[in-house]
């Protein structure tokens, strides 16, 4: 059956849905009522995205451009078009953010006693404390660069700070008959200083200094013999993606190595510069960088507001961050003495970060490691952290004669340099590493334990919508499941081989694997969903994703809408599909979620006439995961455990308070504008409810003080 794709005014641009997806970020940290610290954490969570929004996107967008590209994309806008919207976008947005900053953060921090200084606000004692930690820790790293006829401009790095320092010679420089520089550039030295300098301040305040001031108080004693007329900080954003053309018979690792060296020669998407920075020195950075009018992004004295992330990390005031959400344990493997025990009575569904990574994930992966029983693991590894304990527990294993095969994803977009570390350690221990399939990236998730017990051999298994990775799990909201039914084993064994040694299954029992299946796997149960409204039967879908762009997906579910089936949707990110519009998709509901954990679960409900269907997946609705790499889905087949996911997205949808709703043209409706209205945080609820499961001592103390006691 042929699926059609939505007409261009059907169809919302992702590019630009995933700027207001941003715009969502920006306004938590315009929120009066989300803390203050974290309000200016949220200000630095949309700066990193921004950051990699260019990087990506909008260097993809050039490229198209660059290639004379004028065919229209889905939505009817052309390369070009689509650059000068995000263009007007971004830049209304970006003085927003600044605004944001300077006139309503900043005046609220001092009133808390969070000061940050300009140089001619400090003490004296503040003064000679700079001055010093400027001699004896800042200056040794300096390294100027001068910038004349005899030496070319030089290659600015990606996101690095940089001072422009323009310089007059003394008449004693004249004199020695050396070269003399009216330029000379220096990188601010982020990757070993801070560029929040805490200050010696009255006991209980926080002073602080930023780096770039700190060299410029002290930049004469760099340049002596100069006069500086202008020292101006500027950043350059890079095209950082990593387009791989893969030659079947290179290999992979020496591929992507040679693509992370050339990232730092990608042509610039964005110049972020002081407003101070002189019209001369402006027009040459536009000629050597290349760049367009589009391209500028003037500052309000502050770039890269990213860095924000580290006053939010250096101030331990917790009356002004949310209160905090101890990860909780999982009480079917809390209580039991093996966590194989526990796994070999029911499935278990886990909820990061509600519930403990490390006492669930990392306890099954340390037990697989230590216990002489188990004969092997296999694993997929997408986004590894540098000190990961996940790899660690496998390089252990092996060590111990273990069979370990790690399917190590060398592509994951900006984790690529861990993902190579990791690999080569885990080849030295002696695990099987596998880099991939070629032209798909391996994004799905799972883990397999093969045990010998007394009843022979067993498989346990867990698998997940997120990363095998500590960090993230602390941040990112996702749902993983264990099991150690046979049918799953079977297929995981499957999948393996199939990632490992190209085998080819004849059927897999639960799993939904793509590119194989899981886009007719979806399309098959929306149909279903169809025929049951065809049929007079009551027809309902809860689709939970991080982005919705994939046009034939979108087709199919305007045409559930059509037949009448209620289609409700979670999405968090990027959303291309116009709910609400009479005729195409008054059946169709999008709400969106921004709290203090990233929605990142992957949640695909069908109602079924009564029958329900329940999957988790790795895969978003997104043309990549559909098509272009193996994911995973599994259906949860254990009704109390699929009741448990129904009810969390049943209560997503009624957030009132982080929930929006998504209009026909793409804008975003705040909930809970009404006082009178309910009040309901979903992200709150879920911890409330895991923390009474778990039989824990109940915290007393409101989860977050910014709500009144009828809000929870």
């Amino acid at each position: 059956m042929v699926r059609t794709l939505p007409r261009p005014d059907d169809f919302l641009n992702r590019e630009l849905s995933w700027l207001a997806f941003n715009e969502r970020v920006l306004e938590e940290a315009e929120d009066p009522h989300v803390p203050l610290l974290d309000r200016v954490k949220f200000l630095a969570i949309v700066s990193s995205n921004w950051d990699e929004f260019f990087s990506v996107r909008v260097a993809g967008i050039w490229r198209q451009i660059d290639a004379g590209i004028t065919h229209p994309g889905p939505d009817g806008r052309t390369p070009r078009q689509l650059l000068d919207e995000i263009s007007t976008r971004i830049h209304d947005l970006s003085t927003r953010q600044h605004a944001i900053f300077h006139d309503t953060l900043k005046p609220l921090l001092r009133s808390e006693g969070i000061h940050i200084l300009k140089p001619d606000q400090l003490s004296d004692f503040q003064r000679d404390f700079v001055r010093r930690y400027f001699e004896q820790t800042i200056s040794p790293l300096i390294t100027p660069l001068a910038v004349d006829n005899s030496h070319p401009f030089p290659r600015l790095g990606n996101r690095a700070l940089v001072l422009m320092a323009e310089l007059e010679a003394e008449e004693r420089l004249e004199e020695e008959r050396l070269p003399v520089s009216e330029l000379s550039i220096i990188h601010v030295p982020l990757t070993v200083a801070p560029r929040f300098l805490r200050l010696p301040s009255p006991q209980g305040g926080y002073a602080f200094v930023i780096l770039e001031d700190v060299i410029r108080m002290f930049a004469h004693q760099v340049f002596s013999g100069y006069s500086i007329t202008n020292c101006n900080a500027i950043r350059v954003t890079r095209d950082m993606d990593l387009p791989l053309d893969e030659d079947p018979y290179e290999d992979l690792m020496k591929t992507v190595e040679e693509h992370l060296r050339s990232r730092r020669r990608g042509a610039t998407v964005r110049l972020q510069y002081e407003e101070g920075l002189s019209p001369h020195l402006l027009n040459t950075l536009i000629e050597e960088l290349e760049l367009a009018p589009e391209d500028l992004y003037p500052t309000e004295g502050f770039a890269a507001f990213s860095d924000l992330m580290q006053l939010y990390e250096q101030i331990d005031l917790p009356h002004l961050k949310e209160a905090p959400m101890p990860p909780l344990p999982v009480p079917q493997i809390e209580q039991a003495h093996s966590v194989f025990d526990a796994i070999a009575k029911n499935d278990i569904l886990v909820n990061h970060p509600f519930q403990s990574f490390d006492d669930s994930v990392m306890r099954f992966l340390r037990e697989a490691a230590d216990d002489p029983n188990v004969l092997a693991i296999k694993m997929t590894l997408y986004r590894m952290s540098r000190q990961s304990p996940i790899a660690s527990a496998l390089e252990r294993a092996a060590e111990r004669g273990k069979q370990v095969a790690a399917i190590v994803e060398l592509r994951a977009r900006f984790d690529e340099e861990a993902n190579i570390a990791w690999a080569r350690r885990l080849e030295k221990a002696g695990v099987y590493v596998v880099y991939g399939m070629p032209s798909y990236k391996t994004h799905g998730k799972a883990c397999l334990v093969i045990r010998r017990e007394a009843t022979g051999i067993k498989r346990y298994c867990h698998l997940s919508t997120g990363n095998y990775n500590e960090k993230t799990s602390r941040l990112y909201s996702d749902l993983g499941l264990f099991t150690a039914r046979p049918e799953f084993g079977e297929d995981l064994s499957n999948l393996f081989n199939l990632l490992t040694g190209y085998t080819r299954p004849p059927s897999f029992h639960k799993l939904i694997i793509a590119p194989q299946s899981f886009r007719q796997a979806l399309y098959d149960r929306i149909d279903r969903e169809r025929q049951h409204a065809r049929d007079g039967k009551p027809a309902r879908m809860i689709l939970k994703s991080n982005a919705l762009a994939d046009g034939p997906m979108i087709q199919q579910l305007y045409e559930a809408s059509q037949d009448g089936v209620k289609v409700d949707l979670i999405v968090r990110g990027s959303c291309c599909i116009r709910p609400g519009v009479p005729g195409l998709s008054e059946n169709i509901r999008v709400v969106s979620i921004l709290d203090r954990f990233l929605e990142h679960a992957r949640v695909y409900h069908f109602t079924n006439d009564g029958d329900p269907e329940t999957i988790l997946a790795s895969g978003d609705l997104m043309s990549r995961n559909l098509d272009n790499r193996v994911e995973v889905a599994f259906p949860l087949v254990d009704p109390i455990v699929a009741a448990q996911v129904v009810e969390l997205l049943e209560l997503q949808l009624q957030d009132t308070i982080k929930g929006r709703v998504l209009g026909p043209d793409g804008s975003v409706l705040r909930r809970g504008l009404d006082p009178n209205g309910p009040r309901l945080n979903s992200q709150i609820k879920t911890y409330e409810h895991l923390l009474f499961v778990s039989g824990a001592r109940f915290v007393t103390q409101k989860l977050s003080g910014t709500y009144h006691d009828e809000d929870i």
